[in-house]
């Protein structure tokens, strides 16, 4: 599973996991800001799980 695309994958996955740290850190966070991070980072996940 180290190829380009799987690297690409998990750093993807990273990002999205730092910019929703962030976002329910502040102190009036966006809901659906955060909803649409989430199911960004859950797509990434099960594309991780079929490689």
């Amino acid at each position: 599973m180290n190829n380009p695309h799987s690297n690409a994958l998990v750093s993807r996955h990273a990002g999205l996991d730092a910019r929703i740290a962030d976002e329910s850190r502040r102190p009036s966070p966006d809901q659906s800001l955060l909803a649409a991070l989430k199911k960004q980072k859950l797509r990434i996940k099960e594309a991780l799980t079929q490689l």
